[in-house]
C-alpha cells in the first residue's frame, strides 16, 4: 500500500468528471488503488476520500466513519506539546465503484462538512437525509443499499466529486469567497 498526494484547490483536475470503471478494470489494479485511497484517507486523516482527489478520474470512492469502539482502550497521543486521550475507534472500511444514487429523501439534514482537498476549512452543508445506492463492490457484484444520517451525507460528498463539485460549490458565493480567503492565509501562514 502507499500513500497518494491528495489535490486540493484550486487543482483544476478536481473539477474533473470521472468516468466508470469498465468491466475488465475490476481487477488487482483496482483492489491496489482502492487500498491506497483507504491508507491515505487514514493517514490525512478524513473518513471519505474518491479517487480523483488522487488524480485518478474514476468512479470509485473509500468511506470509513470510524465508529468508537467502547470495548477498546482510548488511545493517548500527543500533539504540539500537550497529551490528548481519544476514544478508540473501529475501522469498517467500504468501498463504492461506480455508485449512483437512487430515491434521495426529500427532506434534508445539514451537517458541517470538511474536505481533504480544501483542508481546514469546514462549512454547514444540506443534503438529502437519506438515499438510496446502487454500487458495485471490487469483484463487481452489484449491489443496493438505503443510507441515512453521517453515512449518507459522506457518499453524497464523495459522490460529488466524481461529479468534479467541492462542497464549498454548495455554499453561497460570499461563504466560498470566505472559505478560500481563509484557506489562502492558512496557507501563507503554514
Amino acid at each position: 500500500m502507499a500513500i497518494l498526494e491528495i489535490l486540493e484547490v484550486p487543482d483544476p483536475r478536481l473539477k474533473t468528471i470521472s468516468v466508470p470503471v469498465e468491466a475488465d478494470e475490476f481487477n488487482d489494479d483496482l483492489k491496489q488503488l482502492a487500498d491506497d485511497m483507504l491508507e491515505t484517507m487514514y493517514d490525512a486523516p478524513g473518513i471519505g476520500l474518491a479517487a480523483i482527489q488522487v488524480g485518478v478520474p474514476k468512479r470509485l470512492l473509500v468511506i470509513d466513519l470510524q465508529p468508537e469502539d467502547p470495548d477498546a482502550e482510548p488511545v493517548e497521543c500527543e500533539h504540539d506539546g500537550h497529551k490528548h486521550t481519544h476514544p478508540a475507534t473501529k475501522f469498517e472500511p467500504r468501498v463504492f465503484v461506480n455508485p449512483v444514487i437512487v430515491d434521495p429523501a426529500e427532506e434534508f439534514a445539514t451537517l458541517n462538512e470538511g474536505c481533504l482537498s480544501v483542508p481546514e476549512i469546514y462549512a454547514d452543508v444540506d443534503r438529502p437525509a437519506t438515499c438510496t445506492v446502487k454500487y458495485q463492490d471490487l469483484d463487481g457484484n452489484h449491489h443496493e443499499e438505503a443510507l441515512e444520517g453521517m453515512m449518507a451525507t459522506c457518499l453524497q460528498h464523495e459522490m460529488d466529486h466524481l461529479e468534479g463539485i467541492l462542497f464549498i460549490d454548495h455554499l453561497s458565493n460570499l461563504k466560498r469567497k470566505m472559505a478560500l480567503k481563509k484557506l489562502k492565509k492558512i496557507r501563507a501562514a503554514a
